[in-house]
């Protein structure tokens, strides 16, 4: 179901700024996975959620033409990983008119279909401004955060802006900061965050994608 709290609250960014370093580097997510593209499989999984999406990508924004989504990149020519991404998604959206952003990773194509509505529930509920994916390892009570899975407000941008110019880089040494909240997802029989980062990785989301039909 998508999410509908008023006609522009919330929008999807998909963060596909990363080096792709150990697979040699180039757009990973361009990976042909079963039926799809990877980047096919994550805007599938998120327009199921979410109505407005924008892809977080450098480069020529031509070679993701086919998808027909907004392409914003980070504002540095320099790479300051995930949080300059999500910078660029809240001023995006704050030109658009959105509240807050839910952020993805283009590397991850079986993240939940409820992410959306879990990450709102729990930040409805609570004194936190951000709220961040994660799970518990191995069943354990060890929490895993998935800092690239959040929802963040709009109104955090120029408090974030000044934090990248200050040096930080680290997610949640950003959200630690505004006391965020982290959100579980179950995870007993696979990684609903797995990412693909490397080709062992890509032949064991294809064996996964084969089992599901997809």
């Amino acid at each position: 179901m998508i999410l509908d709290r008023g006609s522009n609250n919330v929008a999807g960014v998909i963060l596909a700024g990363g080096l792709a370093s150990r697979m040699g580097g180039g757009d990973k997510c361009l990976n042909v996975l079963g039926k799809k593209t990877i980047l096919g499989h994550v805007i599938g999984r998120l327009s199921h959620q979410l109505t407005h999406i924008a892809l977080n990508a450098n480069g020529d924004p031509g070679r993701f033409a086919e998808f027909q989504l907004p392409v914003i990149p980070d504002q540095t020519n320099k790479f300051l990983g995930p949080l300059a991404g999500v910078l660029s998604g809240l001023d995006w959206a704050f030109d658009n008119g959105f509240n807050q952003i839910v952020t993805v990773a283009a590397d991850t194509p079986f993240f939940p279909l409820k992410l959306v509505k879990m990450l709102d529930e729990k930040l409805l509920n609570s004194p936190s401004q951000i709220a961040l994916a994660a799970t518990n390892k191995n069943g354990s009570s060890k929490i895993i955060r998935h800092p690239t899975f959040g929802l963040w407000p709009v109104s955090l941008r120029s408090d974030l802006r000044h934090s990248l110019d200050l040096g930080i880089r680290k997610v949640v040494q950003w959200t630690e900061k505004h006391k965020h909240i982290d959100v579980l997802f179950e995870n007993k029989e696979a990684d609903p965050f797995f990412n693909v980062n490397t080709y062992e990785d890509l032949e064991r989301a294809r064996r996964r994608i084969m089992l599901e039909g997809k």
